[in-house]
């Protein structure tokens, strides 16, 4: 491992943030020489952010600590276009008022997670709909896309996926990855801007943007990537079988959010400490290292310490409080209903609509259907939204029992035996 002379850089590959970097000791050296200013951008396709940004909005918390100066970049002008990296096909075109509803929820993450304002080292906010909608486009297709050759843009993998699937790729979606390169232009000519960073999907759009502000102004910019995340398993981040974990309190609770960290996979729980909290790293390794029941304590530690950056530490305690009085007191402590049903039966998945009407929380399957329909059935505290969804072990907490609830009063366990 390269030692790197920088407290931001050595912070980020410590802690797992880096995939790929353009030039990692020229950057090293200017980072460790003061601050320097390093944006990611994000587009805004939903009024929230989910889980599988985070990692991103940590790269930008690290760079603040670290002494630097984090730009956020809304993108509300490259969402009238959508991102085509690596999707099947386009993305729903947004009118203007729908972009700025989700700008307005986005930016409420952010607030959480950084300290916005005029000194050298505070976060900013900017919209690259200020420059891009301004923008005319023969000028700009004579100063810019001159820069660019369709023999380039065809060899990224993002643009040779959707070609080879025969998805079809829209010229408007083509011009994605040269006006994403410009923002990183003229944040470079409005902020001084050095650094663009983003998933591992985006290295491509990244390094045009770093060659294009070396052709036009002759300047040294560079990128960095953070690895795509998947779970142990192979499950995307971000999303469960009940949908996505956003990073708003209004669209997914603090206690679910908490329950969700909680039931890490055993294998990511040191990986998921490192990327996701600011404990030290010493504490991680400890804590990584519990092994049996010890591992529970681990994740619990892991869904506070994620719950209070998102939420605030007061709603992180709550919920690390709510889910020990419900599973680890169980039926003894809130007076739920417990049902027992064999592991091998488990193992092979049980239908919900048997488990709600056998822990007495529906009257009869096709109530339970009705009210799935209704999204007023959860399991685990996720909301169930499919008639044939099973439990299984998986579903299993720490502790062995699985939550059904009706509502948000009406609860019970199911224990494997």
């Amino acid at each position: 491992m390269t030692t790197l002379k920088s407290d931001f850089l050595r912070t980020l590959q410590e802690r797992g943030f880096i995939h790929q970097c353009t030039d990692t000791d020229a950057l090293d050296t200017k980072a460790a020489a003061g601050p320097i200013v390093g944006y990611i951008g994000f587009d805004c396709t939903a009024d929230s952010l989910h889980v599988g940004g985070l990692i991103q909005i940590m790269i930008l918390r690290w760079m603040q600590k670290t002494g630097h100066k984090p730009i956020v970049l809304m993108g509300g002008g490259t969402t009238k276009i959508g991102d085509p990296s690596f999707r099947d096909e386009s993305r729903p075109l947004l009118d203007d008022a729908a972009i700025q509803r989700n700008m307005d929820g986005i930016k409420k993450v952010f607030s959480k997670y950084l300290t916005f304002g005029d000194g050298p080292t505070d976060a900013v906010m900017v919209n690259n709909a200020d420059w891009l909608d301004a923008l005319h486009y023969i000028p700009f297709l004579r100063d810019i896309g001159r820069h660019f050759t369709i023999n380039r843009m065809m060899s990224f993998e993002s643009v040779k996926i959707r070609l080879d699937r025969e998805q079809p790729l829209t010229f408007l979606e083509f011009n994605y990855m040269i006006l994403q390169a410009y923002d990183f232009m003229e944040l470079s000519r409005r902020v001084g801007c050095v650094l663009q960073m983003g998933g591992s999907d985006q290295w491509g759009n990244i390094v045009n943007g770093v060659e294009l502000t070396r052709r036009v102004d002759g300047k040294e910019v560079f990128g960095l990537t953070s690895p795509l995340l998947t779970t142990a398993s192979g499950a995307k981040m971000g999303k469960t079988a009940a949908g996505a974990v956003w990073l708003n309190a209004e669209k997914f609770s603090p206690y679910e959010f908490w329950q969700y960290w909680r039931n890490t996979e055993d294998a990511d729980v040191g990986r998921f400490l490192r990327l996701f909290t600011e404990l030290p790293l010493d504490e991680v390794a400890r804590l990584e290292a519990l092994e049996g029941a010890g591992i529970n304590e681990a994740k619990k530690v892991l869904a506070t310490e994620v719950t209070a950056l998102a939420h605030g530490r007061a709603a992180a305690e709550e919920a690390a409080e709510t889910a020990r009085r419900t599973f680890e007191q169980g039926a003894a402590a809130e007076g739920l209903p417990t049902i027992e049903v064999p592991r091998a039966a488990l193992e092979a998945g049980v239908p919900l609509v048997d488990l709600f009407v056998t822990a007495g929380l529906t009257a009869s399957k096709g109530e339970t259907k009705r009210k799935i329909k209704e999204a007023a059935l959860k399991l685990n505290d996720a909301a169930v939204t499919d008639e044939a969804a099973t439990a299984t072990l998986s579903d299993l907490s720490g502790e062995g029992v699985i939550k059904l609830s009706f509502g948000k009063k009406k609860h019970a366990l199911v224990k494997a035996v």
